[in-house]
């Protein structure tokens, strides 16, 4: 592909991604309304979105060796990788083609570390694959590639199944029901106008309309330099339709998607730039490892009754 292709391909992209994302996680439309009704944005396409996310299950044929074969082509650099030792998870980070994009970030989880149990029950919908099917798809089909991207993996999961692998991991649950599906995108927060341009001042204005915000290791995660303040909503819970084992199905609801927000701040060196010169290269750049992890239990049982109690 020639550039003006590869960039209209990753436009068809990542709107794709976008679209259904916004259709099934509701806190999309009441963080955007809410923004809106406060006079913060004019639309939603005043938002820089800072990354999205996916999760993948590191097995041979999937995991991010995979997946991020799609981005590579369509002009993203791989750059930093991260380990999660408790959660049993592997990532990298990557950096858009343009300024205008969503850096992204995806994650895999290390499957051999499981135990022999539940290693094989992901071995059980994963064995399905038989090979890399990144490998087969024409990656200058932008309509391709949208579809794959929310196409089923392998089958239908068993109930069962998924209350299993969330006893033991529910990263390995959420990537058995939801496969490629975005677990989030995030509000670049610093390019808001005063008032709510801080991480602090903006869980401040969620609270106030009702918003419910993930408290692991605190509402305002912090890297360690003190330059990359994240938070995130409380994932919803979604009714999921699974396999009951004989032949039927039964809906249950899980842990959906959620919505992250980041405040990136002015490196040191550009401490003394006027603020309208800053541009995204002056600031803060890749993730934090502590941050991340706690940003992860947006979609966990620890978090998301949180939220289940309190519209009880």
């Amino acid at each position: 592909m020639n550039a003006p292709e590869t960039a209209a391909t990753l436009e068809f992209v990542l709107d794709g991604l976008m679209r259904r994302y916004r259709e099934r996680v509701p806190d999309v439309g009441r963080v955007i309304s809410a923004m809106i009704a406060d006079g913060v944005i004019n639309s939603a396409d005043d938002i820089e979105n800072d990354h999205i996310a996916f999760r993948t299950m590191g097995v041979p044929q999937l995991g991010i060796a995979s997946l991020e074969k799609i981005f590579l082509r369509l002009g993203y650099d791989r750059r930093d990788r991260y380990e999660f030792p408790e959660k049993k998870l592997n990532a990298y980070w990557y950096s858009p083609p343009s300024p205008k994009h969503p850096r992204i970030f995806i994650s895999e989880l290390r499957v051999d570390d499981l135990s022999a149990a539940a290693g094989r029950i992901v071995g059980s919908y994963t064995d399905e694959v038989k090979s890399d099917p990144v490998d087969s798809l024409d990656l200058g089909d932008a309509i391709a590639v949208d579809a794959f991207l929310h196409a089923s993996l392998w089958r239908t999961p068993t109930w069962q199944d998924y209350q299993r692998l969330a006893a033991e991991s529910e990263y390995a649950a959420w990537v058995v029901y939801n496969r490629y599906y975005l677990n989030h995108f995030t509000v670049s927060v610093h390019n808001l106008p005063d008032g709510y341009n801080t991480v602090e001042q903006f869980n401040a204005f969620l609270k106030r309309h009702g918003l419910k915000l993930n408290d692991s290791g605190g509402e305002i995660k912090v890297s360690r330099d003190g330059l990359l303040l994240q938070s995130s909503t409380v994932a919803e819970m979604v009714d999921a339709e699974f396999d009951d084992g004989r032949g039927g199905v039964v809906v249950k609801p899980i842990s959906g998607s959620y919505v992250e927000f980041a405040e990136r701040r002015v490196l040191p060196e550009f401490a003394s730039m006027p603020a309208a010169q800053i541009r995204r290269e002056h600031r803060r750049d890749g993730f934090e490892v502590n941050n991340a992890d706690k940003i992860f239990e947006s979609t966990y049982s620890t978090q998301t009754s949180r939220r289940t109690a309190a519209a009880t």
